[in-house]
């Protein structure tokens, strides 16, 4: 099998790999999926992601499918390098291989102004047209005409409340600080339409590759607030020369005022998917966030 048979032919790729035809070596492919680089007949290399064999649960429906609809999305900006999807099946996904390498502060500021122009390309409401997934979460996409704030508290931060109250990993003091940001969401102020967003994208999912390129990768791609984006980049650690980023973004659409203060809501999100995934591991990350949040609010009574 070749790239141009596997492009022709890509319901095949599982039958070769159950009959040991593709030279196949695991990967590093996050905390979900199982991954592994596949070698092809004409030397060309693959990424391919599937559900770990064994799990007790099997995989969500439209789980590949999403991601493979977000990438497709994403690369219509004709913006950030996306992989190209080789195949969407219900159980494994296929993508271009992509030579890792090192960031840059040149790659950095081009990966500023590439951000702007994505998130610029906008999208026609919050949400999305396919089913959405975050991590091994579902992530509701109903699209959806805002304004942004009522969206967000509604779609993005009660539904992960309300599983991470669920699992036992928010105390009653961190569940009333977050009751306390989602009912307030609509006073941060910097409601914009719907901008083209990865969705997840903390710096793990951006891929620094040989070509002096920064990639997208694992992305939970809808119509967001694009300082959702930027937020989450600074998250574990950050992205590298996150400062950088984002003055070469700055320069081609600057953020509205006061988008500084904004910062914890958006990561808020992200975190509370952490908390909902993995328990209270996060429980302080997600208190001190909120607390920020309702701090940068500069009026807010804050208990707990």
């Amino acid at each position: 099998m070749d790239l141009a048979y596997l492009r022709a032919h890509p319901t095949q790729l599982p039958t070769f790999l159950t009959h040991q035809r593709i030279r196949e070596t695991p990967v590093s492919g996050g905390d979900i999926c199982a991954a592994s680089r596949l070698t092809l007949d004409d030397g060309h290399s693959v990424f391919a992601k599937t559900w770990p064999e064994g799990t007790a649960e099997p995989v969500p429906e439209g789980f590949f499918a999403a991601e493979a609809a977000g990438l497709r999305w994403l690369a219509e900006a004709g913006a950030v390098r996306v992989p190209e999807v080789l195949v969407s099946l219900p159980g494994l996904l296929a993508l271009e291989w992509v030579e890792p390498g090192e960031a840059s502060p040149d790659a950095a500021e081009r990966f500023g102004r590439e951000l702007a122009a994505l998130h610029r390309a906008g999208a026609p409401a919050f949400g999305a047209d396919w089913t959405g997934f975050i991590g091994a979460l579902p992530q509701d996409n109903t699209p959806d005409d805002g304004p942004w704030s009522e969206w967000f508290g509604r779609r993005r931060l009660r539904p992960y409340l309300d599983r991470s109250v669920a699992n036992g990993a928010l105390a009653a003091p961190d569940i009333g600080l977050v009751e306390q940001v989602v009912g307030r969401v609509g006073e941060f102020g910097g409601d914009e339409p719907p901008a083209r967003v990865h969705g997840d994208l903390w710096p793990g999912n951006v891929l620094w590759a040989a070509d002096d390129r920064a990639w997208l990768v694992d992305p939970a791609a809808h119509g967001g607030h694009r300082e959702t984006d930027l937020a989450q980049l600074a998250l574990f650690g950050g992205a590298p020369h996150l400062d950088r980023i984002l003055a070469a973004y700055q320069e081609v659409w600057p953020l509205d005022d006061g988008w500084r203060e904004r910062v914890p809501l958006h990561q808020l999100h992200l975190l509370l998917v952490h908390t909902a995934l993995f328990g209270s591991a996060y429980r302080d990350a997600v208190n001190r966030t909120a607390r920020a949040a309702l701090s940068g609010l500069g009026r807010a009574t804050v208990v707990g």
